[in-house]
């Protein structure tokens, strides 16, 4: 099950590492990623594609409703292993209900949650509910096992295999512009992004401005763009995305997934967020000092990163030019992202990088086809 986007694009890679070594059917819920390798989504990802308290409140009857239906397909199909991809509380809620209701095959969680942030007693409540957690961060491990969470293993980021590190980082380039890939989050952060653009369309560095988004989300993408008089180009394929980061000269980019593609890949950025008032007070109360993965994994701000309650565009604009007009501070983000890499790529004494699929296969025994 992968609920949103990033997730998506974590199980794809997971399948297509599991069929090179055993077949592989699937079944659950997915997006192109998924679909396009085999799978028939129970129903539409984009239904738990939710960020913040309102955005799940309001599509709350409609979650409830997912979850009956995902469980009652798990216990029909009984798959050899259940892998929940991120969407921690939805994932979190389908286990719980398949383990009350006696469900004693493997569950996996891919993508461990972010305890480390907030509400660290999350850990103590999966270990009942997860065989393991597949984890993409590489302090992770040693968190979970603090905290008395599930046996936890780090297994790298797929990011890592997808965007090469670039080799030269260009002085011209198009700008990208990164405003989320969750509903709640576009609608909160879309009109600040293009605030800021608007700002650098003379700017000596700046040629153009690129927005890579997924292809659920390009038709409505493509229409609000282009009414902002803006030459943004629209782009939805991962080829074409990872061709537009590596022209690109900066990025501004909303907290999520995409600030760590981003790192690896060597574009630099300023990275934003406009939380609604659940998240605002999460935040306070469990002083999150970085959103950002970059930030986080470095253990210190390598990046601007600005987080609203209500959005400031012109905040936003004064950090990128202090970064497009300083080629210092652009080549300290790189050395900074390089080193993040080089971690991400061998884990730690503690918890030294694994290869997914020996993870998952150690749930499976011997059987010659793994349903998933």
């Amino acid at each position: 099950l992968a609920g949103e986007p990033s997730g998506d694009r974590i199980g794809g890679a997971l399948v297509d590492a599991l069929r090179a070594r055993r077949p592989v059917k699937l079944s659950g819920v997915g997006g192109p990623d998924l679909i396009a390798r085999g799978m028939l989504s129970l129903y539409p990802m984009s239904d738990l594609s939710v960020m913040g308290f309102a955005d799940v409140i309001r599509r709350m009857p409609l979650l409830l409703w997912r979850a009956r239906q995902t469980v009652d397909a798990i216990l029909r199909s009984r798959p050899d292993i259940v892998v929940l991809i991120d969407s921690q509380v939805f994932s979190a809620a389908i286990a719980k209900r398949l383990r009350r209701r006696g469900y004693r095959g493997p569950v996996l969680l891919y993508v461990c949650p972010s305890v480390w942030a907030w509400k660290p007693e999350r850990a103590l409540e999966l270990t009942p509910l997860f065989d393991e957690v597949l984890a993409v961060l590489p302090f992770e491990p040693a968190v979970m096992a603090r905290l008395g969470g599930p046996p936890t293993t780090y297994v790298g980021h797929p990011a890592l295999a997808s965007f090469a590190e670039r080799t030269v980082a260009p002085s011209r380039g198009p700008l990208l512009l990164l405003p989320g890939s969750r509903e709640g989050e576009i609608n909160r952060n879309l009109e600040m992004v293009r605030a800021v653009a608007a700002q650098f369309v003379d700017h000596p560095s700046v040629t153009g401005f690129v927005l890579p988004t997924t292809t659920g989300l390009r038709e409505r993408l493509t229409t609000a763009t282009s009414g902002w008089g803006l030459p943004v180009k629209v782009v939805a394929t991962e080829a074409a995305k990872r061709e537009a980061f590596a022209s690109a000269v900066a990025a501004v980019a909303v907290s999520g997934t995409v600030t760590l593609e981003l790192a690896l890949s060597g574009v630099p950025m300023v990275a934003t967020y406009v939380a609604d008032a659940g998240q605002m007070k999460r935040m306070i109360k469990y002083q999150v000092k970085h959103i950002t993965l970059p930030n986080i994994l470095a253990g210190r701000e390598v990046l601007p990163e600005m987080v609203f309650a209500e959005p400031d565009a012109p905040r936003v604009a004064t950090a990128l030019r202090q970064l497009l007009d300083h080629p210092e501070a652009m080549a300290r983000q790189l050395q900074d992202f390089r080193e993040i890499r080089a971690l991400m790529q061998k884990g730690t004494p503690e918890a030294p990088l694994v290869d997914v699929v020996d993870r998952v296969l150690a749930h499976a025994g011997q059987r010659s086809m793994i349903a998933v």
